[in-house]
């Protein structure tokens, strides 16, 4: 099997519309700030992980004012996510490098414990099964992994709540498709998932007393 495409799905990380549901924790800037670092994070593991090419599927386009001064890694490819409910734009990207017989990693940036480690397990279980996934503890998943493509396993779907994951997984058996499973991992969605992050990373305290990752500090589980 060749290379893999990784597929990271992104909204611009701006003030009042990224990490919504954690403003009320850190306020807009703060949460901005967090889903910022998150970016990186998952951008840097993806690239870190040397499994292929990685593309940010962004939303908006990167010619809108929300992505304004945000550098990213030279290496990283972009698109654009498009129109539709998440599903719709996930089948999109997906589809494209799997018509063309390469495999595909799709994964968001909101779970930090989300290493290159995992990256390339999921990578080499492509390598004789149809799928892999790496459930979330919230009961969506964090990333799928695919060696061929089939609608259904986007369209439908409940994105956002608890059935995601064991509605793709029934699809997948559906398929007769052999599937990996890696380990649960969490996301940080909302203000009491703050507590998930690893304690040693230098934390800093914010005017509302919820503490989030200093930029400059690195990631020791990477």
């Amino acid at each position: 099997m060749g290379a893999i495409q990784v597929l990271v799905f992104a909204k611009a990380p701006a003030p009042g519309r990224a990490k919504s549901r954690l403003i009320p924790a850190l306020g807009a800037e703060g949460a901005a700030r967090l889903a910022g670092l998150m970016l990186d994070r998952a951008l840097g593991q993806a690239l870190a992980a040397q499994v292929g090419p990685v593309e940010l599927c962004a939303s908006p386009s990167l010619d809108h004012a929300d992505w304004a001064g945000r550098v990213l890694p030279a290496r990283v490819e972009t698109s654009d996510q498009g129109r539709g409910d998440l599903g719709a734009r996930m089948a999109r990207a997906a589809r494209r490098p799997l018509e063309t017989g390469r495999p595909v990693l799709l994964m968001g940036t909101d779970c930090p414990g989300l290493t290159r480690r995992h990256l390339r397990a999921a990578a080499a279980a492509l390598r004789d099964q149809e799928a892999a996934m790496i459930p979330a503890r919230d009961g969506g998943y964090v990333l799928l992994g695919l060696r061929a493509f089939h609608p259904c396993l986007f369209r439908r779907l409940p994105w956002g709540t608890a059935q995601v994951a064991r509605l793709t997984r029934a699809r997948l058996a559906a398929l007769g498709w052999r599937l990996w499973l890696g380990p649960r991992l969490a996301d940080i969605d909302r203000p009491a998932d703050l507590a998930r992050w690893p304690g040693p990373l230098g934390l800093q305290e914010t005017a509302c007393g919820v503490r989030v990752p200093r930029p400059e500090v690195g990631y020791p589980w990477a």
